[in-house]
């Protein structure tokens, strides 16, 4: 192992920088060049890359949010939507100009940093005969094989803190408040943040709602002497029957998540405030979930990461995601993250054969959440 390449790719997650300074420590404590692509998989297409040094550009960046090498959430180098001289639009496999950059560059071993669909690209270049090692990152907290991913914990922290921010308006006003938060596939951050912030409602992808389950639990908090109600929902939670609520569709191109989900929370403020005769307000979290500081724990996670994917490489042990099960830090086959989406350059996440991360019902979060009297909406 003499020369190894990072690509961070998707959505920018707290502890990115955490990782890279964590890899490129550890490479050059055993001898080991590093290098970063940038802007993820565009990068490595058009073989734009830099040597990282822990003295110089990878210095100071264990606390900085983002990604010193930046990222990118709309090229499927498998299946890249170009268009041709005529102005038509075509889709092409560019994914063997991607093997041979990473031939003639001389990297041994490319580490992925992303999530679902930086994974599945990361499974499907191994096919190509690329040795990659994918390090999960997300803060929906939705890859599979791993208990957690770094980010995920600074999102569940941001979260809360907007909840005990928003108790205090709630119980002042007598409203219902109402917290949209990341998840379009899981629930992980609506109800833990719910649990951590002393929420009455938790609506996540995993329980289509009947909002009459909700409402009952508003009025019973009224009739408590509780006039106030603080709900959090999750981006992809979707009413009984129904279907999630989407803000706008992309022409990214195939392979990639085109809908951008917006308004699940706005929906159920609405209909509240219609059965309920409580002012309702909504406050989307967006982006500020997923920038800035790292929590602590996102740092040493992060930073565990990182040093067990080098350690991996040093053994030889590739095409595999670094994972970390019941606190302890292992590994697990790419093709067993992927699951049963086996296409190569196929869309990652959302269909049948995807193999995301949802909260299962006997999950113990379900268990204490129902316990504690949080209604989920059934």
């Amino acid at each position: 192992m003499k020369k190894i390449a990072i690509l961070t790719n998707g959505g920018d997650a707290p502890g990115l920088n955490a990782v890279i300074r964590a890899i490129v420590k550890t490479a050059e404590y055993n001898g080991i060049e590093c290098y970063g692509f940038i802007e993820g998989y565009r990068g490595l297409l058009d073989n734009n890359y830099v040597k990282l040094d822990s003295t110089g550009n990878a210095s100071g960046i264990l606390d900085k949010g983002g990604t010193i090498i930046g990222t990118s959430n709309n090229t499927n180098v498998f299946n890249l939507k170009t268009i041709n001289e005529n102005g038509e639009v075509e889709y092409k496999d560019y994914s063997e100009k991607c093997v041979q950059n990473i031939k003639d560059d001389g990297f041994d071993c490319l580490f992925t940093l992303g999530g679902d669909g930086t994974q599945k690209s990361s499974r499907d270049f191994s096919l190509r005969g690329i040795n990659c090692i994918g390090i999960p990152k997300t803060i929906d907290n939705d890859v599979a094989s791993t208990d957690i991913t770094f980010g995920y914990n600074t999102a569940v922290s941001v979260a809360t803190e907007a909840l005990d921010r928003l108790h205090t308006t709630a119980e002042a006003h007598h409203r219902i408040m109402v917290l949209e938060v990341m998840g379009r596939y899981a629930g992980w951050i609506t109800l833990e943040s719910a649990i951590a912030g002393g929420a009455d409602v938790a609506l996540i992808p995993e329980i289509p709602y009947d909002i009459n389950k909700v409402v009952q639990k508003i009025e019973s908090r009224k009739a408590k002497g509780k006039p106030f109600s603080i709900v959090v929902v999750s981006e992809g939670a979707m009413e009984k029957d129904g279907t999630v609520t989407i803000k706008r569709k992309l022409d990214d191109g195939k392979g990639l998540d085109n809908i951008r989900l917006g308004g699940a929370g706005e929906k159920v403020a609405q209909i509240l405030e219609e059965l309920t005769g409580l002012d309702a307000r909504t406050t989307v979290l967006g982006y500020v979930q997923r920038g800035g500081t790292p929590t602590s724990y996102d740092r040493v996670l992060s930073t565990k990461y990182g040093v067990k994917a080098v350690e991996l490489a040093m053994q030889g042990i590739f095409n595999v995601l670094v994972t970390c099960k019941d606190g302890k830090m292992s590994y697990a086959t790419l093709e067993e993250v992927v699951g049963n989406n086996k296409e190569i350059g196929a869309a990652s996440g959302g269909t049948k054969e995807s193999n995301i991360r949802k909260i299962k019902m006997d999950d113990e979060l379900i268990h204490v959440a129902r316990n504690i009297g949080i209604c989920l909406g059934d």
